[in-house]
């Protein structure tokens, strides 16, 4: 899925994502990333699909998101984010699998029959 994102342009992320991603790299791995490698990993692959960046207004939707949906709200800023952004999909393991929310279908990438 990164592979075909990065190819063809068509998959993005936001400055959480990108967040989360380093901190799980750096502490929460089996074998932790070095700094140096999460540097790559950043330039190579998450740089080139953050394209969503926070705003006032993706707060206030993300909360409005959490009252409406009763999600965390880490998860109401990814879906907020996504659904600015007009995507049509969301990729998560933390949300149900083929949920609808905020114009997005939720899949999760484990769940996908390939």
């Amino acid at each position: 899925m990164i592979d075909q994102a990065l190819s063809s342009r068509t998959g993005l992320i936001s400055h959480q994502v990108v967040q989360e991603f380093l901190n799980v790299a750096l502490r929460k791995f089996e074998t932790p990333l070095t700094v140096h490698e999460c540097r790559s990993y950043l330039d190579q692959v998450l740089g080139p699909l953050c394209e969503v960046f926070p705003t006032v207004t993706l707060y206030q939707r993300a909360l409005e998101l959490k009252n409406e949906i009763n999600v965390h709200f880490d998860d109401a800023l990814i879906i907020a984010a996504a659904s600015d952004a007009g995507c049509k999909i969301l990729y998560t393991e933390d949300l149900q699998h083929n949920q609808r929310v905020a114009g997005l279908t939720i899949q999760n990438p484990f769940l996908i029959e390939k």
